[in-house]
């Protein structure tokens, strides 16, 4: 007879982890079961050297504050992620005061978040954009600066080697974070498992079929190719296997999945481990793309905290791979095409031909010209002190706009069928720092009908759902405040 459980997660990643800790709460008589096709957990895109860990609030990514014509400055972006990385931090901040995470220094450190500019027009632009933001509740505290020598006391490293007579401006926000999404994911998953949760590893969902009892059979094999496995059915199942959630979607039959597609991009970053250099710059600070370039090439050089080391990460440079993940295989991409998605996907090529040549730019790119973007931020480093690293596998979303045709949308979304049966995570950042947020949305799609029954534990462990910070700034400064020092990041 077929082993059935409640609850199957498929991936053992942050998404994963993330909803099965969010379903523990509000159900722990379910049964939860996670499969992941590694020998652990968090080795692709949670990763803490496959990501930024930037813990995204828009704090100082100048992508999500765009200049808009009238030279105005539109911050609705920079708002929403920030509310949605508010989310996440109240959850956790849940978790370790219910001991759940009982080391909040293990996967989240106080960290500043700066943005860095040059140029007359880039310094005039960040002027407005610190004016548009400095009065916002969720983004109280941060500074502006042209000064160098104010600069220098943020971050020193940027200043010397650079000409005086160059026009420079940044902002910085204290309270901003690293975050060790691997440990993270490590951590929830522990509890999950402490809980009751079952954790398979080094198997491979090769099939998803729905049963006559609304249950999803998984198929399951030792390794690709390799031997088969007992099946297991699950009233719910969830597909966060990052890269490869596309394909898994699209052998589940839904109709939810047909039109998508996904556009992968493979990106690199320049390390260093010498204490001496990661002693001068305790900060995240982001740059400004270049005119035409898209938002997944901001350059930002990055204090990041693995194990409480430090090190410091620049980048991204992007590469291409037809992989969806870093320990995927060649074909990933050709495998992914379909009949309904075919068109959406070549109509997205063509409408992105810049997007081509900014990553055939970046293939053909010299490493002395990669490491000149390094001196734009870093002016005295020195070629000995780094090593390249190569990042996660990001998969863009293909999907079909209002002409039928296809677009490549930069961002994350929950493909759900109708019956909530069975949902999947598509796409890429601001992905782990809203986690939480996404898998609430997960749960709205999926169970609709529990809703009312669960709003008082939901609102317990996330005081702010169904509102928006923003909308009452004594709630949004306490909110902050008591996350902060929940989680022991006050600066």
């Amino acid at each position: 007879m077929t082993n059935t459980v409640d609850v199957a997660l498929i991936g053992g990643g942050i998404m994963s982890a993330t909803l099965g800790s969010l379903l523990k709460e509000l159900q722990p008589d379910w049964s939860i079961q996670i499969f992941e096709r590694l020998g652990d957990i968090a080795l692709e895109s949670s990763n803490p050297w496959n990501n930024a860990g930037t813990g995204h609030a828009a704090l100082c990514e100048l992508n999500y504050t765009p200049e808009k014509p009238d030279g105005s400055i539109d911050i609705s972006s920079a708002v929403k992620v920030n509310e949605q990385f508010q989310v996440s931090r109240q959850f956790w901040a849940h978790l370790v005061d219910t001991g759940a995470l009982p080391d909040p220094s293990a996967f989240i450190t106080a960290t500043p978040h700066m943005s860095f500019v040059w140029g007359e027009a880039n310094v005039e632009y960040l002027r407005k954009r610190f004016e548009a933001l400095q009065d916002h509740p969720l983004f109280a505290g941060m500074e502006f600066s042209t000064d160098a020598r104010t600069i220098r006391s943020w971050a020193p490293l940027m200043i010397p080697g650079r000409k005086k007579s160059e026009p420079i401006a940044a902002t910085r926000i204290v309270s901003g974070t690293d975050v060790d999404f691997g440990a993270l994911t490590h951590l929830l998953t522990k509890n999950l498992v402490e809980g009751g949760a079952e954790l398979t590893t080094e198997v491979v969902v090769s099939g998803l079929k729905r049963q006559k009892d609304g249950t999803w059979q998984i198929r399951l094999r030792k390794d690709i190719g390799g031997t088969p496995l007992p099946p297991i059915n699950a009233r719910f199942v969830f597909v966060g296997a990052g890269g490869y959630a596309l394909g898994l979607l699209q052998k589940s039959g839904i109709k939810e999945i047909r039109g998508y597609g996904g556009f992968p991009v493979s990106g690199e970053f320049l390390r260093t481990d010498n204490p001496d250099v990661v002693a001068k710059h305790a900060a995240k600070v982001y740059g400004k793309a270049a005119v035409g370039s898209p938002p997944m090439s901001v350059p930002h050089l990055d204090l990041r905290v693995v194990d409480g080391t430090g090190s410091l990460m620049f980048g991204p440079y992007a590469g291409f791979s037809p992989r969806y993940l870093k320990s995927g295989s060649l074909v990933d991409l050709f495998a992914s095409i379909r009949w309904h998605n075919l068109i959406p996907m070549i109509a997205a090529g063509l409408g992105n031909l810049g997007l081509v040549r900014y990553l055939v730019g970046q293939l053909v790119a010299r490493p002395e010209t990669k490491f000149a973007e390094l001196t734009q931020f870093y002016p005295d480093a020195k070629p000995e002190d780094w090593y390249k690293i190569i990042a996660g596998q990001r998969v863009q979303v293909i999907k079909k706009d209002k002409k039928k045709l296809g677009v490549l949308q930069f961002g994350t979304e929950v493909v759900a069928a109708a019956d909530g049966s069975i949902a999947g995570l598509l796409g890429a950042s601001p992905g782990a720092s809203t986690a939480v947020p996404i898998m609430l949305t997960v749960l709205e799609k999926c169970f609709p009908d529990r809703l009312e029954a669960w709003r008082p534990a939901l609102t317990a462990m996330i005081p702010s759902y169904g509102t928006q910070l923003s909308d009452t700034p004594a709630v949004a400064a306490a909110t902050l405040q008591r996350t902060a020092k929940a989680l022991r990041i006050t600066a």
